[in-house]
């Protein structure tokens, strides 16, 4: 057999004893502990701004919180009503163009005749508090007059000869002095 060969190096671990072996473990867990925790202390402890910052203030917290936009619920006029043809291209074109759920289709006079043989009042009542798949008014706000005058409009296009319902009195010389105001405002400023 042959003898071993002295440069032959021995296959001996570093650890040697136990006690070795125990604080090697230990090292291997407390180490990477202690180092993450410097870390967050580092990032935590990092740039805070003062109390008297401006980031903190009121008022920048404010601007930060402020809507993107906003949402208005209404017509957004307030002045004069629109007329039918309006009320229609805004509310009612989209169903009654296309004769959607049921509704008589615009200028369709053999879809319009048995409502307008109702008369307009009960057209008008339809229409104000709604009637099978249309909601009241249409879905829009609109006043019971816009509604009248849309109902007008759409039965007229459908073979009826319905008057277009006029504004109120007191509506109208409303309208009529809104209207007049920023012209003589404009007349008084020259």
């Amino acid at each position: 057999m042959s003898e071993p060969h002295a440069s032959e190096e021995s296959h001996e671990g570093p650890i040697k004893t136990p006690k070795q072996l125990v604080l090697t473990v230990v090292a291997s867990f407390v180490i990477p502990i202690v180092i993450i925790i410097m870390m967050a202390n580092f990032v935590a402890l990092g740039t805070k701004p003062s109390a008297g910052s401006e980031g903190l203030g009121a008022e920048a917290v404010a601007r930060r919180l402020q809507p993107v936009g906003t949402v208005e619920i209404g017509s957004g006029s307030a002045g004069a009503p629109r007329t039918g043809e309006q009320v229609f291209q805004a509310v009612c074109t989209n169903c009654h163009t296309a004769g959607l759920l049921g509704s008589p289709k615009f200028g369709d006079a053999a879809a319009w005749a048995p409502r307008i043989a109702k008369g307009y009042a009960a057209l008008l009542n339809s229409a104000l508090h709604g009637k099978n798949a249309m909601p009241p008014q249409g879905g829009g706000e609109l006043s019971d007059l816009e509604v009248g005058r849309a109902l007008v409009y759409m039965a007229n296009k459908g073979g009826a000869h319905f008057e277009e319902p006029k504004a109120p009195e007191g509506a109208a010389s409303g309208a009529a002095a809104a209207a007049s105001a920023p012209a003589a405002a404009a007349s008084a400023a020259s």
